[in-house]
């Protein structure tokens, strides 16, 4: 039991992740049309406070983003809520105060609906334990942070674990779930537990195409069926390979990942290029200096033109200066975000 709390203020502190295994494509109620695989990144984070207070006559909720009110998340955020009265009760007897900062800057190629969405079920899930007096079992509070989350941004789901995490039921994993992630971290071999993302931000303009229009398209791709039979191959294959520790393979089904994330993009209606010239470029040296090094180094991409680079944190001293020296050139201003594998969400102490 927990001492009963009628307001009060609440923090938590998510990461964002990217995905090794694309999730692109949604049905019924933000369910995935094919399972994926993330890694919770460590310095990519967004802070969410939330405070709550008996309702009175002021609005339901105000919501701040880095000290300035942001309209267009606002009503996002009063969407979200309206539509866990069934989960949350309480909720409609309270007036509701959000503030969210992130670590990192905007469009830069970094999932911020994920950390956002994931530090706010966060909270909402600790609010229910400090009005209720009841505290949930840790694994219980995660799995419902996750599925909470998941009505947000399907992608958030992930987020509530650090490390390499699962969403979207497959036969492949027993414990799997379109409900609610599921980390997989305990299963993966020694030479995933400190791999490192270094951020190639190739533009920070706004991404033509949001995530929800993105997922919309596939409703009638002609390739879809295919797709999703590749992205469950791929989800098999890649926990394998997590296994295993098998770099090489690793890298193979990574960067096929995200290459046909962009493909079906291109070949969608309406059709979206999201690749800039610099990208190309940018996978061709990569590609090259692997070869030539044999650095195990691959890169990924979400829906834009920025590229995470993924590799061991054995190889650091080999793959910044190659960064440095080849690929920051065609960079906006020069600029990567160095981040890394992360260990998950972590509440801030009030």
């Amino acid at each position: 039991m927990t001492d009963y709390k009628n307001s009060g203020s609440i923090g938590w502190e998510s990461p964002s992740n990217i995905a090794l295994i694309k999730y692109w494509g949604k049905k019924g109620n933000q369910l995935p049309c094919n399972p994926s695989i993330s890694m919770s990144l460590k310095n990519s984070l967004t802070r969410t406070v939330l405070s709550y207070e008996p309702k009175g006559n002021g609005d339901q909720l105000s919501f701040l983003f880095e000290g300035k009110r942001q309209v267009s998340f606002e009503q996002r955020i009063t969407k979200f809520l309206g539509n866990l009265s069934d989960h949350f009760k309480f909720l409609t007897d309270y007036q509701l105060s959000v503030s969210s900062e992130n670590t990192f800057p905007h469009s830069t190629g970094i999932a911020s609906s994920a950390s956002a969405m994931s530090s706010l079920a966060l909270c909402l899930c600790s609010m229910e334990e400090e009005i209720s007096g009841v505290k949930m079992a840790e694994d219980e509070f995660y799995r419902k942070a996750g599925f909470i989350a998941r009505l947000g941004s399907g992608s958030a789901s992930r987020s509530v674990y650090g490390g390499f995490v699962t969403w979207g039921e497959s036969n492949s994993f027993s414990k799997s779930s379109d409900e609610y992630a599921v980390p997989f971290s305990k299963y993966t071999h020694p030479v995933f537990l400190d791999f490192q993302d270094a951020i190639l931000l190739v533009s920070s303009k706004k991404k033509e195409v949001s995530s929800s229009a993105g997922h919309q398209l596939m409703e009638n791709h002609p390739y879809a069926s295919a797709r999703f039979a590749q992205a469950n191959k791929h989800f098999e294959r890649m926990l394998g390979v997590l296994r295993s520790g098998d770099l090489e393979e690793f890298i193979e089904i990574m960067e096929n990942e995200a290459l046909s994330l962009h493909g079906l993009m291109m070949n969608s209606t309406p059709s979206f290029t999201l690749l800039k010239p610099n990208t190309l470029e940018l996978i061709e040296r990569i590609r090259s200096y692997r070869l030539s090094s044999n650095v195990p180094v691959g890169f990924t991409l979400d829906a834009g033109p920025n590229i995470h680079l993924l590799y061991p944190k054995s190889e650091k001293e080999r793959v910044v200066p190659f960064i440095d020296s080849e690929l920051s050139q065609f960079l906006e201003n020069g600029k990567y975000i160095v981040d890394e594998k992360g260990e998950g969400p972590q509440k801030i102490k009030m």
